[in-house]
């Protein structure tokens, strides 16, 4: 069923074992914030789960989707990432019950006695899971010079060249022998011979 809200109030007949129910909707997510990046998703993300009554639990399982605007890691230009989310959630319907297999504390919720399952902290992770690590414009991204600031995907500068003539510079002054660069060794005074003659 289509709901307008990120809160769902279990309906009576899910709380019957392998029952289950489907549900839909939107998030209105204006920001995001992902470590050292920010996400605007302008549009609302749409949403699906199902619920399934496992016996013991309420099983949580869907969808979240929508498109967020960040900046590249690289270059700094803004570009959309497209964000597909694996929504999961498990809420015991008893404290103190537990799962077959062995999930771990923090992947578990007793479900309250206003029956209501809240949405937003797994759709939040799963948002989270599915943006990249690294957000890049694209995978080729040159990303900017780090002397001027141009972006080198749209253009060039002359700052490699001058960082190469710096470091031949560089690497002639660390080397004791460069003094001996200009020596010219070709020509002589003569003074082998002058030496040989006597």
């Amino acid at each position: 069923m289509d709901t307008a809200s990120t809160s769902i109030v279990l309906p009576q007949e899910l709380f019957a074992p392998a029952e289950s129910s489907s549900f839909s909707g939107t998030y209105t997510l204006p920001v995001l914030v992902a470590g050292p990046d920010l996400y605007d998703f302008a549009e609302p993300l749409s949403w699906r789960v199902d619920i399934v009554n496992t016996g013991g639990a309420m099983l949580v399982t869907g969808t979240v989707e929508g498109v967020g605007r960040t900046a590249c890691a690289r270059c700094s230009e803004p570009f959309d990432v497209s964000v597909i989310g694996d929504i999961e959630g498990y809420y015991l319907l008893h404290e103190g019950d537990r799962p077959e297999d062995d999930m771990e504390e923090d992947e578990l919720s007793v479900l309250g006695p206003d029956k209501t399952i809240d949405l937003i902290p797994l759709m939040t992770a799963a948002i989270l899971i599915d943006l990249p690590l690294v957000p890049l414009c694209k995978d080729d991204c040159k990303g900017l010079c780090p002397d001027c600031g141009t972006n080198l995907n749209t253009g060039t500068c002359s700052c490699d060249e001058g960082r190469a003539d710096e470091h031949r510079a560089f690497e002639q002054a660390a080397n004791p022998f460069s003094v001996l660069r200009d020596l010219d060794l070709q020509s002589g005074d003569g003074g082998a011979d002058k030496a040989g003659g006597k």
